[in-house]
């Protein structure tokens, strides 16, 4: 077989992708389309036809990734030339030398030298640590790589910090072998989660995305959505959940549905503020919404040991009270501006959509439906894609067909989709390992607890705005990983229900795409609707307030989360109730309208009465209820008084 037509087809995916910093020429563009596609070949070999063991994989895999990245990103600005320079050259020699090397002495190391390092290993094991580190910063930016520093710097000089951060230090040969050399540091349970799972929905993401279902997402939306009032910003909604749930990346959910919604919302009277903020709200929403959740749901099911069928379940209802939050503030600030819908004859018809490409929605219920049956995710993610190519050729629609190129061409898209995920998630490994050795975790986490005196209200407090600093401009699997080695134990050793403690961590590092002053999701939206990036944020922020408190009610209410020791239909319907009211009270506050402008004193009322429902109790829900009948009342005969003088000023409008 002839390598041209390979190559000129290549040529075509790496114009299509987009992925990367560089805009390489020739043969360079060839080798990294070549390199994507067999990389995520690979992924598929090792996860569904062998039995490859994990370190192996592991190494191969993260090689693999590194050297990819190094040639899509390039070391700086400056350097984002065409073509490789001498130093990519170098990199990219060194990263196939050192992560080679550890391969094929793997187990000379641990069976012939029972884990006994020469010196050849501890200098083999410096350059792929420096090169990971590396790619990282390329990648993801400073703050991953520089948490990994201080890291190994805190693990290597404990004896120097002073009080509860101070511990006896490790030797640096030990600290090597315990990062580079064994499955507890950088080759540990993040990298093999992004090895196995992530890559495996990543790649069923990416064949769903080529075959076309995105835009059958967006004309369901629009069919679905499209008359009701501020019709195209529930589109927004339900489209960024659909197409968030598989991608799991907020920016890159914004990207993807954002050129049509944004525009659309536009269209019928909103702001290009307001109009970039909902898609930034429902594309944020998109990382905690199951099956995928941003691929957290994997890493958090290894981390608590715990099925992943258990995550998707717990995920369910506080994901459909995030959405419902949006929804409920969207129809309000329609209400308020006095926007319609579209017409009737600018909206597809739902059952000519189902009619022409609704067999793209089979793969999501295969997918949901093994999961539920126990199956693991990696088979689930497998079937998948085999319905997808199934489903394509099966649609009416001839154009969603999966050819060859296209099967190459979602390859190509997944494996550098899977670079920065991959790149954190090694990365990190060298944080996890640290607060492993030094048991920095559970100290700060007694300490935090001591000094609020186990006040929990105020340690979900402290802990909120921590996550929200440390997941500031991460993707969505580093930041969760971030905040849950370094912030859950504090909520644990409070009392708070793992699962629960997970949740909350991972929520509020979500929420850090659109709260300023690095909200990424928000100024993402932003560029799209032409509209300042700060304002747009801040209104991103306004819109999705009540999703704030959602945590909190998790906490308070681990019945949600299908958690706790006395479940029933019965006591999650009226907590599901009681959250409702509380998020729709909020939402009025934060809108200052409901039938009409709120007075302030009602906002205040309904504000307490939103913050009364979170925590469970007969009192608490009394008075939050007596607050809000009583707000409600006072707005109501207002808004009579309000109907009385307009119809006596204009009688002819009755």
């Amino acid at each position: 077989m002839s390598i041209a037509p390979l190559t000129s087809s290549c040529a075509e995916l790496d114009k299509e992708s987009g992925s990367g910093n560089r805009h390489l020429i020739s043969p360079y563009k060839q080798i990294a389309t070549l390199l994507a596609i067999a990389i995520s070949l690979y992924a598929i070999y090792a996860n569904a036809l062998s039995n490859t063991q994990e370190f192996y994989r592991n190494v191969i895999f993260l090689g693999g990734i590194l050297v990819l990245g190094f040639i899509l990103f390039p070391a700086s600005r400056q350097q984002a030339t065409a073509k490789l320079n001498l130093w990519d050259y170098l990199i990219i020699l060194l990263t196939l030398i050192s992560y080679s090397y550890f391969y094929f002495t793997y187990i000379d190391l641990h069976v012939v030298r029972n884990s006994i390092p020469n010196t050849t290993d501890y200098v083999m094991a410096i350059v792929g640590i420096a090169l990971l580190l590396e790619a990282a910063r390329r990648t993801t930016g400073y703050f991953i790589p520089g948490l990994s520093v201080f890291a190994i710097v805190y693990a290597l000089f404990g004896q120097y910090f002073i009080g509860i951060f101070g511990h006896a230090g490790f030797s640096i040969e030990r600290l090597l072998f315990r990062l580079f050399m064994t499955g507890e540091g950088i080759f540990g349970i993040t990298l093999s989660t992004a090895s196995t799972a992530i890559i495996v929905f990543i790649l069923f993401g990416s064949f769903l995305s080529v075959s076309g279902a995105t835009a059958l997402f967006n004309d369901l939306a629009l069919a679905i959505a499209g008359r009701r009032r501020g019709g195209p910003a529930q589109v927004a909604v339900i489209s960024s959940a659909l197409t968030g749930s598989l991608s799991g990346s907020a920016v890159a959910n914004v990207a993807t549905t954002g050129t049509f919604t944004i525009p659309l919302m536009k269209s019928i009277g909103l702001s290009p503020r307001f109009a970039g903020a909902v898609e930034a709200a429902a594309s944020t929403g998109g990382m905690i919404m199951p099956p995928i959740m941003g691929a957290a749901a994997f890493i958090m099911a290894g981390f608590l040991g715990i099925s992943y069928t258990t995550i998707v379940l717990a995920a369910i209802i506080p994901a459909l009270l995030y959405y419902a939050s949006l929804i409920i503030a969207i129809d309000l600030e329609a209400k308020k501006q006095g926007l319609k819908g579209i017409s009737k004859e600018s909206i597809p018809q739902v059952k000519a959509v189902l009619k022409a490409r609704g067999l793209l929605l089979l793969p999501l219920f295969i997918v949901i439906g093994s999961l539920l049956a126990g199956k693991t995710p990696i088979y689930a993610g497998f079937l998948g894609i085999i319905a997808i190519i199934v489903a394509s050729w099966i649609t009416p629609d001839t154009s969603v067909r999966m050819t060859l190129t296209k099967i190459a061409n979602a390859l190509n898209e997944a494996a550098r989709g899977a670079i920065q995920v991959t790149v954190a998630c090694a990365a990190i490994g060298i944080i996890i390992c640290v607060v492993t050795m030094t048991g920095i975790g559970s100290t700060l986490a007694f300490n935090i607890v001591s000094l609020t005196d186990n006040t929990l209200w105020m340690i979900l407090l402290v802990v909120m705005v921590v996550c929200i600093v440390l997941s500031m401009g991460l993707p969505s699997t580093a930041l969760y990983i971030v905040v849950a080695v370094t912030v859950s134990p504090i909520l644990i050793k409070a009392g708070v229900l793992p699962l629960a403690a997970h949740f909350f961590v991972f929520w509020f590092g979500a929420l850090s795409n659109i709260t300023p002053p690095v909200a990424l999701a928000s100024y993402t939206a932003a560029s799209i609707a032409r509209s300042d990036p700060m304002q747009t944020s801040w209104s991103a922020v306004r819109l999705a307030l009540p999703g704030f408190i959602i945590p909190f009610i998790l906490v308070y209410n681990p019945a949600l989360l299908m958690q706790g020791s006395e479940l029933s239909v019965l006591s999650i319907l009226y907590m599901i109730i009681t959250a409702l009211i509380g998020i729709y009270s909020l939402s009025i506050a934060t809108a200052n309208f409901w039938m009409i402008k709120a007075h302030w004193l009602e906002r205040v009322f309904f504000t307490i009465a939103a913050l009364l429902l979170i925590k469970p109790g007969v009192l608490t829900d009394l008075a939050g209820m007596a607050l809000i009948v009583l707000s409600g009342v006072i707005h109501l005969l207002r808004y009579k008084q309000y109907r009385t003088t307009v119809i006596r000023k204009e009688p002819h409008n009755v």
